[in-house]
This record gives C-alpha cells, structure tokens and sequence, in this order.
C-alpha cells in the first residue's frame, strides 16, 4: 500500500528547479574538439619531459572548451580567441604580483573590479572578464614556471588548440552554419504554424518563445558577419532577405491563433519544405498546393507564405533592396567606443564591478590572514558564482556546492586508482568530454564536470593526490559562504529592482508600438523593427523571471506572484500584431479614440508596475464598437490591469 509523501519532506519548488536538468542536444563535434584538445597537451608534456607545461596548456584548453559554444566559425574567434587574450593578460598580471601579500591583494581587488565591469558590455565580454580574473587569481596564489611569459603562452597556447580544431572543417563548410540557423528559425515558424488556432494555448506560446529566441540568434549571427562585409556578399545578402521574409508569417501567426480556426495541414509542411530549401541552398520547390483562403487571417497568412516561397525560390537579390529589420551593427570601431563609454558610466556596471571587487577582496584578505591550502580556490569559486548574467547567484552557489561534491567523488576513485603519468591521458579523454556534454543541462552539472578535470591537472602541477580532495571541498565552500554573505546577502537588490522596471518599459513601448501599428503614416520596416525588439526584450525578461523563481522566498515567491503580468504582456503584443494584420487584409481600421484608450490604460498599466511593490487589481472599463479588430487587444489589456496580489 503506497504512502504519500509528508508534506514536510516535500523539496521547495525553488530547489527543484535548481535541481532539474535543462534539455539540449549534446554537440558531437564540441565534445570531440574537448577530449582532443584537453588530453594532447598533456600527451605532449609528458613526451617532452614537462608534465607541468603539459597540465597548464590542458588547463588553457578547459578554458577554450567552456567557451566553444558557437555554431558559427566566426563566432568561435569571437567566443574563443578574445577571451584567451585577456586570459593571458591575467595569468601575466598575478605572475608579477604572486608572493608579494598585500600588493597581491590590490592587484588581484583591481581586476575583479575591471571584470566585473567589462562583464556588463555582453555575452563575449563576460567571459573575456571571468577568464581575465581566474587566470589572475591562479598566477597570484600559484607558483608557475618562469620566466613570466612562459605560462601565459602555455594557457593561451591551449585554448588557441581548442580553437584550431574548431576551425579546420571552415574551408569546406564556410556558410554551412548560418545557412542551419536560418533554416532551424524556418522550421521553428512551421511548429508555430501547426499549433496556431488550436486549443493548445500553451504549446502555441512556448513556440512563439522558441521562434523568438531562434530568430534572435540568426539576425545576431547574419547582422554580425554582414557588418564586416558591407553587404557585398550575395549568400548573406540572400540568408538576411530569407529571414526578413518570414516577418510576414510571424505577425499573421497570432492572428490565426486569435481566430482559433487551426491552420490546414499543407501550411506547415510547405514551411518545412521551405526549410529544407534553405538548409541546401536550393531555389526549387515542390508544389505548395495550398487551400484557397476564406478569412481574413487565412488570406494573411496565405499571402505571407506565397512571399516567403518567392523570396527562398529567388536566384539573385538585389543587396540595395535588403533592410535589415532589426537595424545593421555600427562598425567595430564605434561599437567598441560605444561600449567603453556605457561601462565607464553605467551605474549597473559599476554596481556589479564593486560587488565583485568586494567579495574578491574579502577572499583574498581572509587567506593571507589564515593559512588555507590551495587558497586561490577560494577566489576562483567567488568569481564563478558571482556571475548574475549567468544566473541566480544564490543558485549558483548552491549547485557550485552540490557539484563540487559530486565531482570530488569522481576524483577520489581516479586520484586513488590510477598512477600518476602516462595513465592521465587516457582518462582525462573519457572524462574532458563531459564538460561541453554536461555545460547545457546546467551549472551543477557543468562543475561536476570540471572538478575532476581541474583535480587531475592540479595532481601533475602538485602531485598530492588524494589530499587535494578536503581542502578543495573546504575551500570552495568558503568561497561560496563568501559570494553569499558579500555578495548576496548585503546587497539587498530585489527581483523588481533588476525586472521590474524593465517590465515597465516593455509595457510603455507596447503602448508606442500600439500607436505605430495603427498610425497613419508609419514605416512598414521602423514598425517591424519595434515589433522585433519587444518580443526580444520580453524574451529577456521571461529569462530574469525564470531565474527569479529559482531562488528561495520572499524572492522567488515575489516572482511567482508576478509571473502571469509577464504573460499577459506577450499576450498584448500578439494581440496587436493581430489586429494590423487584420487590416491589412481587409478589417476596418480603428478609430484615433479607440487606439488613444487602449495606449492611454498601457501607460497608466506601466507606470503602476514601475512604481508597485506588490500587484494590487485595477478595475478598469475599456469598451469599443463591437467587432472592432480592437477588441481582441482590449480583453488582454484589461486582463494584464485586473491581476491581482497573491492571498
């Protein structure tokens, strides 16, 4: 007879989400490149007579491997290669100041502060930041083969490994990558089409959010690598024009949902085929043999797909007739002057920089006044887990514990079974590949992964085996006490602080968005540019939310409280797409008074979620002509007024 499980037993949700592992393919060639790159340095070391040459450069691999997540060979410079410059930098700067105390100190204080600032700017600088503060902290608390220079080669050396293999199929598959993503957004449109206008409510919005996010990175990789070469190329030129093209499907899609008729089965499958064009470069189709439409949403919806096949099937595009509808980068030199002058003003990223030189600090002021083993390991689990743009920090503490053990269980069988030499080859092949494997299911599973390798590694410099094991348990959870208390803790800013006012602001650009998609003379590419960027910005916020829910109360249960505002923001936009699409086919236009209502309840809904702490329900009276197209937007914009704080 089966019991139910106390309920004083039962785990918080904030844990289980912590806990649970996200889904993602695990990427073959990434997992290869790691286990290549991360056990012939060694290999070689070990040939050579210099293990310790051979364990640094395996220890810059790691930090290649962690940083090898682009599809893109492009982008694998970017994600790889500046890192492993201001990583060298680093290992530089503590080589010069290692045994020297206090002086370590300040310098090993000033770059965390530097790191944390530049962490800011985006995805590339933050991990150029980490890695320029990790290989500071171990050149400062590790004595390295001189003279000075030689372990900045080695560690750069070994991530520069990682690199080249990444790079070696590039003459035969260059395009290939940003053709797939193209050709993946396509076929997240098809799902998006085959659940819209069904009962499935939350499949639909869960591919909407797919979409979103699947378009983003295509425009980020196609505008990246468009930027430098001002348009002249004709694949990227055509790639930009298949993406634009799908703008069309995307903004009819809400409005067949709406109509809650699904879509015939021939519409999807035609994107599918679509894709597949996409994927090889093909400009034939197979007959689309669509139904002939009857509504005004399948007329939309028709007539967007009809284009998106003529723009795929198209041989030549004329590049002067391509707008970039999310807007072409600046060049390099303006974006970087961009960024250098936000992140020298940027309250946020001095906030983030101080927060870190703080903890950083304490660190190192606390294991120069106590004797701790192997005390740089104190600072490198700081300035992991105090990484907010990588996640909850709370959470990251908690699965920085939680995979330090886990991973200290691996090393203690290998530590104590396999002899120190020849034999840490072979098993640290088996065992480099489980870091790009593990990296996507989450941080605790990525540092069960990466404690073992680092054990291994830190055995050749050392050749301490097992006795490695406590201190690096002892020091990695004082180093998470340290980024809680410091880091946490003391610095009292709420999930509405970091969220809600970027709530505020995607409510306030809906209601301009309101204003442009029914305007008289609004440009078609500024409107979609402004559509582009809400979906974007709210994908942003339903990221900040979901990290929000992972952490313990009051701040999770404030962001669980909040949550369906963030839905009932999605909904309005879809709700307003929906409305232009239908007069574009067709509908009658709404009045300036209705369009002045809807906007007027959006900036009074904005300034009140900028200004709530808790959510209190507004009654609010919004009516119009009936069978306006703007009734729809209406209902939604009165539901996201009428939620109300928890019991």
């Amino acid at each position: 007879m089966s019991r139910e499980f106390p309920i004083s037993l039962t785990p918080p949700d904030w844990l289980v989400r912590n806990l649970i592992p996200q889904q993602a393919p695990v990427n073959g060639a990434a997992v290869a490149r790691a286990a290549l790159a991360m056990a012939l340095p060694l290999a070689l070391g070990l040939a050579a007579g210099r293990p310790a040459y051979g364990a640094l450069a395996s220890m810059g691999a790691l930090s290649g491997v962690i940083g090898d997540t682009a599809d893109a060979y492009r982008m694998r410079i970017l994600n790889i290669a500046v890192p492993q410059l201001l990583g060298a930098v680093g290992v530089a700067l503590g080589t010069l100041v290692y045994g020297h105390g206090w002086y370590a100190v300040a310098v090993v204080t000033g770059v965390a502060l530097v790191s944390g600032m530049i962490s800011t700017i985006g995805a590339v600088a933050s991990v150029s930041g980490l890695l320029l503060l990790l290989n500071c902290v171990v050149g400062a608390g590790l004595p390295l083969p001189s003279p000075w220079w030689l372990a900045p080669a080695l560690l750069t050396g070994g991530g520069l490994l990682v690199l080249l293999l990444g790079l070696l199929a590039w003459p035969l598959r260059a395009g290939v990558p940003e053709r797939a993503a193209v050709a993946a957004t396509y076929r997240t449109v098809a799902a998006l089409l085959a659940t819209a206008g069904t009962d499935r409510t939350e499949e639909y919005e869960e591919a909407r959010r797919t979409v979103t996010h699947s378009l983003n990175q295509s425009y980020d990789l196609i505008l990246t690598r468009r930027a430098r070469h001002h348009g002249r190329s004709p694949d990227l030129t055509r790639l930009l024009a298949q993406l634009n093209a799908i703008t069309p499907v995307i903004e009819a899609a809400p409005a067949a949902h709406l109509a809650a008729r699904p879509l015939p089965p021939q519409v999807p499958e035609a994107f599918h085929h679509l894709a597949d064009a996409v994927a090889t470069g093909s400009n034939t189709l197979p007959p689309l043999h669509l139904p002939v439409p009857t509504t005004e949403t399948a007329r939309a919806v028709d007539h967007a797909l009809r284009h998106t096949a003529e723009v795929v099937t198209a041989p030549d595009v004329d590049p002067r007739g391509i707008d970039d509808r999310l807007g072409r980068p600046a060049a390099l030199g303006i974006r970087t002057a961009r960024a250098a002058r936000n992140v020298v003003l940027s309250a946020n990223s001095w906030r983030y920089g101080v927060r870190l030189a703080v903890c950083i600090g304490i660190a190192q002021a606390l294991v120069s006044l106590i004797p701790v083993p192997r005390s740089y390991w104190v600072a490198l689990t700081i300035t992991f887990v105090l990484k907010p743009d990588f996640g909850s920090v709370f959470s990251r503490a908690l699965l920085r514990a939680l995979g330090t053990v886990a991973g200290l269980l691996i090393a203690a069988v290998v530590l104590a079974e396999v002899p120190l030499g020849w034999w840490d080859v072979p098993v640290l092949f088996l065992l480099a590949p489980l870091v790009p494997a593990l990296t996507p299911r989450g941080y605790g599973y990525q540092t069960a992964a990466i404690t073992p390798v680092i054990l291994i590694l830190s055995d050749v410099l050392n050749h301490q085996g097992t006795a490695l094991l406590l201190p690096r348990l002892a020091d990695s959870l004082l180093g998470c006490a340290v980024a809680l208390t410091a880091g946490y803790l003391l610095w009292p800013e709420s999930w509405h602080t970091r969220v809600g006012d970027r709530l505020a602001d995607a409510v306030a650009d809906t209601a301009a968005y309101v204003e442009a998609a029914f305007g008289p003379h609004a440009d078609p590419s500024a409107r979609a540019r402004m559509r582009r960027r809400l979906y974007r910005d709210l994908s942003v916020i339903r990221t900040e939310f979901q990290r929000a829910l992972t952490e313990p109360p009051p701040t999770g249960r404030r962001a669980a409280a909040w949550w369906p505002l963030v839905v009932a923001v999605e909904r309005i936009v879809d709700a307003t797409t929906a409305a232009r699409v239908r007069v574009r086919h067709g509908a009658a236009a709404p009045s300036t008074a209705e369009i002045a209502q809807v906007t007027l309840q959006l900036r009074e809904l904005s300034e009140g979620v900028r200004n709530a702490e808790i959510l209190v329900a507004v009654r609010t009276d919004l009516t119009g002509p009936a069978g306006s197209v703007l009734e729809p937007l209406r209902q939604e914009v009165a539901a996201a007024r009428s939620i109300a704080s928890p019991r």
